[in-house]
């Protein structure tokens, strides 16, 4: 094999290597706002949960107001009856009595329902609380091995890079340019090999004279359909 197409080869593992670590990084931040949005959804649904628990408090506190204001109320109506000497005054206070304390005994009814669903969302809570906690150090945790391996990424592409920079120098310039072209062009597959007389980059069979050309390994070959360069594996 000619060294050229040995210096190209290993050019060429170093380049897919750099193109993969570079997608990685570029990837890193979806990864890292996906993680991100987890965490934020996490804490909606716990400040959901926990609103849901203020809610019933509200509705607690309004109707200890309403039993309140009623018995109040009970309490006016009995002064006045005390105060009327009609009978027909009487009757009528004392059947808004009645219905205030019929209304007073309907909002106690509610006052211990919402009671009851008071204690069942503090356990609720009491769980909800919990497993947020869980997933936030498990996300937390995850945005700290993303950024662990951002920073693993970074060092391993500059190492690359830079042994990529000392390979390309001992590269024929025009050779070099015409194999960037191609590794730009043609995806990953630059310099590929042939295998019985069949281009393994664009899968299209090459002439038998290309075909000699290539295993001679004397000179650079090119494929007529896809202009990869070519190599002969022993």
């Amino acid at each position: 094999m000619l060294q050229e197409i040995e210096q190209l080869l290993v050019l060429q593992d170093r380049d897919r290597k750099i193109r993969t670590l570079k997608l990685e990084l570029k990837m890193s931040p979806l990864e890292r706002k996906e993680v991100e949005d987890r965490l934020a959804a996490t804490a909606a649904q716990l400040e959901t949960v926990k609103q849901q628990a203020k809610t019933l408090e509200v509705e607690k506190k309004k109707l200890e107001v309403d039993a309140q204001t009623k018995r109040d109320l009970i309490g006016k109506f009995k002064g006045q009856q005390f105060q009327t000497r009609k009978n027909e005054e009487f009757q009528a206070l004392a059947n808004e009595i009645k219905r205030a304390e019929a209304e007073i005994q309907t909002i106690e009814d509610r006052e211990l329902e919402i009671m009851e669903q008071i204690e069942k969302q503090r356990a609720a809570n009491v769980v909800a609380e919990q497993e947020s906690s869980k997933t936030r150090n498990q996300l937390n945790q995850q945005l700290t091995d993303i950024e662990a391996k951002g920073k693993t990424i970074a060092g391993q592409l500059e190492a690359l890079e830079a042994e990529r920079g000392k390979l390309a120098e001992g590269i024929d310039e025009d050779l070099l340019g015409r194999y960037e072209r191609l590794f730009a062009s043609k995806g990953d597959a630059a310099v590929v090999p042939v295998e019985h007389e069949v281009c393994m980059g664009c899968h299209m069979k090459i002439t038998t004279q290309t075909a000699v050309r290539v295993k001679g390994g004397k000179e650079i070959v090119s494929c007529e359909q896809c202009a990869r360069i070519l190599y002969h594996v022993h």
